[in-house]
Parts: structure tokens; sequence; C-alpha cells
């Protein structure tokens, strides 16, 4: 046995599954006979396999020597584990465990689950899928349920008829039984890891293929959606082409599907050949998507594509390796988003978005190394959060870069080609990079994935040079935390009117960087690539300021997005921010204004007096109005995608933050419009208005919405209206709209999103009130991994008497699927809370 109680025996090795399921969707169970081939490679009297809800029929072992009688079958529920016990020890050589079982199609979005698809003309149609990741392939089949355990699968489905049936490899035929049932043959697939595994029926169709490089290529989607999949196309097919170009290695599978589920618990699953999404990412009427709904359905195909190579292909050993897994799939996505729509500034997108969600994770004490030794299945849920996805990739970006683009590219190339059809631990990877550049890659980076948080770099003036120092950024500040990290700096500015740029490497906590000369202004985070957080000395951000014109948009970003950073920590006051954003007037950049839009959210949110509510409203209508003068109302030839939704942002803005009456009654009348069936209104517009709509609405708007929603026939609209109905402020219908998540009236999937955004607004400690006294039921509604997502909003519940009572009710009432998630949101809410108790009086004094 293993030291780590939670991984299987290494002496039983299995090496290809024969899978046979009949699904049975009237009592909602599956039969299953499964075939396994497994070489032992030591005596032994006990065989040990993962599984978990299944009933067994029988068992039967058999060698080159006949039948082997097996006197017992026991479980550790724990585990999710079973022991065969053998009459007598088996000696090494090849055998065939056979198994007859039944399981559940559950309602639990993991193993084999029930999904929900409703037509245009409202009607219901039971769809059979499967989430086998993490550790969920046990609830399907018995099988040794790790990443290591590589296998091949062969698979048989037998479906009711009118059903279409999809595994991981091509359809060999299809059989009608005669009995009101089809069986489908699939071709046996590469050698993999069990929780790539897929298995889904249900009133589907598909695109003809596209054959790309030899491999066909489709969207599936639930019947009458077929029209709306020429988006999903395009993506995958340029996806595709970019990530074998930039992989340099064939695709290893024999097709690539990519079709929509209804209910799922996960944005989408890279299965081996048949890529599982939310249907909002597939089924898209193009003139009617945002640019970030079109944005998110190409990121997350390329997401899930880039792990058909890394993640698949080249497979991590055991689930502490997950980050990375995960982690460059979305680096890999941002470049293959930024290589087809560079109008889209992904990267600047980038750094407002993941990172600053990796930031408000890891600027915690509760934060965790992005790895860490993972002991138990809740560990391992755990592992796929804001640290893994959002600091993870930022990682890699920060030493790409560093390293240089080309030199990254070849080191992965080599790191694949040399692990192909294998498994892998970080230093595999690191050694690649090490192996094509100069700088010590293996060093630097343990310093990011074993250490917890990040730093803050200080900047200073020192004699013909710079004085840099580090100390660890905490939402909470610790003066005792003398954490060091080896930070690759890329510095930009001028000396003595001249340009220059360099890389240093900052591996103590202070260090001089001699420049030759007097300092006219410099960027410590030159790119913005650096996943640290940048304070300048009065003087340097004086004159950095004065260059502003000579900086990208990410560093520009980054000055206003680190400053607001230090007034949430308690560095510097409110006052420093608000100064700040008064002098960007004349930006164009979305990002750029997104994070000052953010920034006055949290102040109105956590920090406004009402005494001066007026005041702030004027001061966000004085500084917004500008910038949206110069964009309007109506549509212009020639406006790029991020102006069209830099518009859209500001009405949002202006509407809510600024109460300004002129957008409120616009947004009112652009609502009608778009609610009586007129098209033409900018997609962007649309969002936009519906959000002042429902932040401004009452119980007839809010009645409107809720109807809209539920007559909504393609996703994205689906998805839209109910994140308007979740945005409106009176706090009987934000009850209501908890009664509905309670009541089942809204998806499971969608719950613990609405849930949040309901606490994130005013009515938030009134809803929190209403779901503490039916905390069970809010809890049995969040089914698989969304539960560990039930807690996202806390953090907004910042009056001191309302978080008191969140932290005295979790004390009594913890959630051990969720225990770090849980402690993660009540640290960030203590910091919150120090931010009202200390910014309230500064903010009312600004504008008294």
């Amino acid at each position: 046995m293993s030291e780590n109680p939670f991984r299987l025996p290494r002496h039983v090795l299995p090496s290809h599954y024969d899978i046979r399921l009949e699904l049975d969707f009237d009592r909602l169970a599956f039969d299953g006979t499964v075939d396994i081939q497994i070489g032992v490679n030591q005596a032994t009297q006990e065989i040990v396999f993962n599984s978990a809800d299944l009933e067994y029929h029988s068992i039967e072992l058999s060698g080159t020597e006949g039948t082997v009688e097996i006197t017992e079958l026991s479980f550790d529920q724990d585990y999710e584990r079973a022991t065969l016990t053998l009459e007598e020890p088996i000696r090494p050589g090849t055998y065939t465990l056979r198994f007859t079982y039944t399981g559940t199609i559950n309602d639990q979005l993991k193993g084999l689950y029930q999904s929900v698809y409703r037509d245009a003309e409202g009607n219901e149609h039971l769809i059979a899928t499967s989430q086998c990741q993490s550790t969920d392939a046990r609830r399907v089949i018995p099988s040794w349920d790790e990443p290591d355990f590589k296998a091949t699968f062969h698979t048989t489905m037998v479906v009711p008829h009118g059903l279409e049936a999809y595994s991981n490899t091509r359809e060999l035929d299809r059989v009608d039984l005669g009995d009101g049932r089809v069986e489908f043959r699939f071709a046996p697939t590469m050698k993999m890891s069990s929780y790539l595994l897929a298995f889904i029926a249900g009133p589907f169709e598909a695109t003809e293929p596209r054959v790309v490089r030899g491999t066909p290529i489709r969207v599936i989607v639930p019947r009458g959606n077929l029209h709306l999949t020429d988006v999903a196309m395009e993506n995958a097919v340029f996806c595709f082409e970019y990530l074998s170009d930039y992989y340099g290695i064939p695709y290893p599978g024999d097709k690539l599907d990519h079709i929509a589920i209804p209910d799922f618990a996960a944005g989408a699953m890279e299965n081996v050949g048949l890529i599982t999404y939310r249907d909002a990412y597939l089924i898209i009427d193009e003139e009617k998507a945002s640019q970030g709904e079109l944005q998110n359905s190409l990121d997350v195909i390329g997401h899930e594509i880039a792990h058909q190579w890394f993640g698949n292909l080249v497979t991590l050993a055991w689930w502490e390796g997950a980050w990375l897994n995960e982690a460059f799939a979305s680096f890999m996505e941002l470049k293959a988003t930024d290589a087809k729509k560079p109008e889209w500034k992904r990267w600047l997108a980038f750094s407002n978005l993941e990172v600053p969600w990796a930031m408000g994770t890891d600027q915690l004490a509760t934060t965790r190394p992005i790895e860490f030794e993972v002991n138990a299945p809740t560990e391992v849920d755990e592992m796929f959060d804001a640290i893994t996805y959002g600091k993870g990739s930022a990682v890699l970006r920060m030493i790409e870069m560093f390293i240089e683009e080309d030199r990254f590219r070849i080191g992965v190339g080599n790191y694949l080609s040399k692990h192909q059809y294998g498994n892998t631990v970080t230093p595999d990877l690191w050694e690649a990079l090490d192996g094509v550049c100069v700088w010590p890659v293996s060093e630097i980076m343990d310093t990011w994935v074993y250490q917890h948080g990040f730093p803050q770099i200080a900047v200073r003036r020192a004699e013909g040079g710079l004085q840099l120092s580090q100390r660890r950024y905490l939402a909470i500040p610790d003066e005792s935390d003398a954490t060091i990290w080896n930070v690759p700096l890329q510095l930009r500015g001028s000396v003595d009117g001249e340009l220059f740029s360099r890389k240093v490497l900052l591996d103590t906590d202070e260090d001089t960087i001699g420049l030759d000369g007097e300092v006219d202004w410099v960027v410590a985070n030159a790119g913005g690539h650096g996943f640290y957080r940048t304070s300048y000395a009065d003087d340097l951000f004086e004159d950095l300021f004065a260059h502003v014109d000579q900086l990208d948009d990410i560093e520009r970003y980054s000055l206003v997005s680190d400053t607001l950073a230090f007034v949430r920590n308690g560095q510097v006051p409110a006052s420093s921010f608000l100064d700040l954003v008064g002098r960007f007037g004349d930006e164009e950049e979305h990002a750029i204004w997104s994070v000052i839009v953010a920034g006055l959210g949290s102040i109105e949110h956590h920090a406004l007096d009402e005494t001066v509510r007026d005041r702030f409203e004027a001061f966000v209508r004085d500084l917004l109005q500008p910038a949206f003068e110069r964009v309007g109302w109506e549509t212009r030839n020639g406006d790029t995608d991020l102006q069209r939704k830099m518009r859209g942002m500001l009405i949002t803005a202006l509407g809510t933050l600024g109460r300004d009456t002129d957008v409120i009654a616009k947004s009112s009348s652009i609502v009608s419009q778009v609610l009586a069936g007129e098209d033409g209104t900018d997609p962007e517009v649309v969002t936009a208005t519906l959000s002042v709509y429902a932040y401004q609405g009452g119980a007839e708007e809010y009645d409107t919405l809720w109807k809209t929603y539920q007559k909504a026939t393609t996703p994205l609209e689906q998805r839209r209206y109910l994140r308007t109905v979740a945005g409106v402020q009176r706090e009987d219908l934000a009850v209501s709209t908890l009664d509905k998540i309670v009541e089942g009236d809204i998806r499971t999937q969608d719950g613990f999103w609405v849930f949040t955004h309901l606490l994130g607004g005013h009515a938030g400690p009134t809803v929190w009130t209403s779901a503490r006294q039916r905390w069970d039921d809010v809890l049995a509604v969040m089914p698989g991994m969304t539960r560990l997502r039930v807690v996202e909003g806390l953090p907004a519940l910042s009056q001191p008497e309302v978080a008191a009572d969140v932290k005295a009710f979790f004390a009594e009432h913890p959630i051990p699927d969720a225990k770090r998630a849980l402690a993660q949101k009540l640290e960030r809410l203590d910091a919150n809370v120090l931010f009202r108790e200390r910014e309230t009086a500064r903010v009312k004094a600004y504008f008294g």
C-alpha cells in the first residue's frame, strides 16, 4: 500500500476495459457489464479498486489457469474503494475481471447523471450524461480511478430507440435490438486515464463533420439548435489548428466532438474526443451575443482543446498536479483567443479578469500553495479554484515572457514529446524549460508553486539606479510574514533621457539595481506580466504618471489596479484612488474603465455613508459622462467590439452607481422595445439596459423579467434574463428569487451564482437572513462541485453585525465539502469589514 491512504496499491494494474452500459430512462438506472484486463506484478490475495454507488450482481476473476474463487467483497465508503478477497493468493501474470452491476442515473451532476432539455415548445426531454473528473468514473464503472492507471477502453452503449449515443471515440456501428433499444459500438480509445471517459445519450443532432488535418470535428446539440452552431464550429476549427501548430504533435484521437449539455456543474470538461460544455458556450445566436459571451465561447473551446495534448496525451501523475493541467489549458486558451481575435486584447482582459480573481484569494492568510498534497476526494475538488486556474496561468505567463515566448514553446514541445501517453509531475515541465534558457526556471517557479501568496514590490530611487524590495501582499497586513519569492522583474523606463529595459531576478528582500544615471521614470512590471503588486515612492509615481502616454494599456491598467489594492488593505486611503481615477478622463480602454468602475462599486458597497450618496453619484456622473459622450448610445460604423463593450459598461455604471435619470429613462425605453420583440439593438446595449432596468425595478419589472426568462429559448438569453432577475434590488423580490432557487425553479447548475448575486446586492443581508433559516434546503439544491461555490457571496456582507452573524452561523454549520473555500471567504469578509470601518468616515469627508 502506498503512503497516501487515498491511493490504490500498485501491484495490480489495469490495461484494457470492455464496457457495456444499458441505459434505462424509465427507472433512471443503468446495467453494466465490464471486463477488465489486469496485470498482477506480485503475489496477492487481495484486489483493490475504486467503486461508488454501484450494486454488484456478479464478479468473476479468471486467468490462464481458469477461474479464481472470490470469497469476499468489502467496501471502504470513505475512500470509495472495494476489496476483493481471494480464496488463494494469485501469482504474477495477466487476468480478467468481469463485473455485472447496476448503477443510478443520478441528479447530482456527477458520475452518470440526468439532464433535462426543454425545447422551443416547452417540452422536456431527458438526457443521460457523464462527468467523471475528478473521481467519479467509479460511479459508472468499477475502475482503477486514478490518473496514472492509464488503460484503453472499448465502449458499447444500449439506449432507447430514437436517441443518440456518444462516447470518446468514433461510432463503429449501431444495431436495432428489436426491443425498443439500439446498441451503439465505439472504437477502442488511446491509452488514457479513467477521469476522461464520457458516456452520453439523448435527443441530440450533430453538424456535418469538418475534417481538419485528418480529424473529423463536430458540434452536437439538443435537437432544434443546429442552426445556432456556426460560432462554436468556427471556434473549434480555429483552436484545433492553432493548438496543433503550437504543440507540433498530431492530435492523438480519432475524432473530436463538442457537445452541449443543459445541466452541468463545471463550465466544460475535456473528455478525450468528446468534450462536454454548458450549452451557452456552443449554442449561440451571433447577432444577439455580446462580446463577452462570444469571448467566453472561444476561451472555453480553446481551453478544452488545449487539454487534448496537455492533460490527456500527457497526464498528471496524481491530483496535486491538477493545477498544471488546468493552468496550462487556461494559459493556452488565452493564446488561442488572442491569435484569433487580437482586437479583443485578451491579455489586457486577463489582467482585468483572471488575475484579480486569483489575487482575491491569494491575498489571504488562508490561501494555499498552487501545488499541495492531496489525500482525500474533497481535497481534489477544492483544487479547481482561482489558485489553480487564475494564479497558475498567471505564473506561466510570467515565466513565458521572462524567458521569451519562443524558448517557452520549444520547452513545452520537448516536454510533450518526451512524455506522450504517460504521466508526469510538475518538475518535469521545469526541467524541459531549464533546458532551453539561461534562467533557473526550476528555482524561480518553486517559490511560486510551493509557497502561499504573492509579493508587493516597492520601488524607489537610489543613487545611480533603483532600490527594489519585496514583502508579502496581504488583504489584512501582517508585518511578521517574511516570505521571499524569486521574482522575475522586467523594468522599463528612462535614465538621463535615454530609454532602457532590463530583466532582473529579485531573490532577496531588498536589492539595489545600478542603472548608471538618474532615473527619469520607470515601470517595474513592464508589460504587466508579473504576478505581483507594485508600489512606487511618491516622486516616482508622479514622474511615471507624467509619462503615462508612454505606458502600454496593461501598464496603465496596473497603476489603477494596484492603487485600488492598496486602498483595500489600508496602505493608502480611498481618496488616493478617487483622485487618481479623476486623472483618467481621456482613457479609452475598456479594461481600465472597468477597474475604475469596479473600484467605485467597491467603495459604494462597503464604505459609502448614505448622507453623501448624492454627492458620490454626482462624482460618478461627472467622471463617466465625458467617456460616455465619446461613445454615445448608438453603434457607429467602425466601432470595435471593445468600444461597443465599453458603451454597455458605462450605461450600466451611470444607471446604477451614478443613478443618472436620463440613462435610467432611456434604458427603460430600450428594454420595452426589446421585450416587445423589436430587433436591432446592439447586444451590449441590451445587456446594459436590462441591468439598469432590473437595478431600479420593482415588482412589475421583476415579474416581467422572470416571465421573459421562463420563455427564453436559447441558453444565452436564459442566462442573460436570469442574471437580470438576480439584479433586482428590492428585498422582498430578492428573497423571492432565493425561493425560486430552493424550490427548483432555477436549474441547480445556476443556483450558486444566482445566490452569489443576491448576497452581493443591496438586499444581501435580508437574503442572508432568509437563507440561514433554511440552510439545509439551500445546500440541498447545490449538488456536486456547485456546493463548493455556495459561499462565494459571503464577503459582500460587510456590515459588522451581519458579518458577525455569518461567522457565528458557520462556526456551528461547517460545510465539509467546502472547508477551505469557506475559511477563505470568511477571511475576505473580515477584510471587507475592516475596509468599511476604516474608510467610511474618510469617504464621507471626501464627499462632505
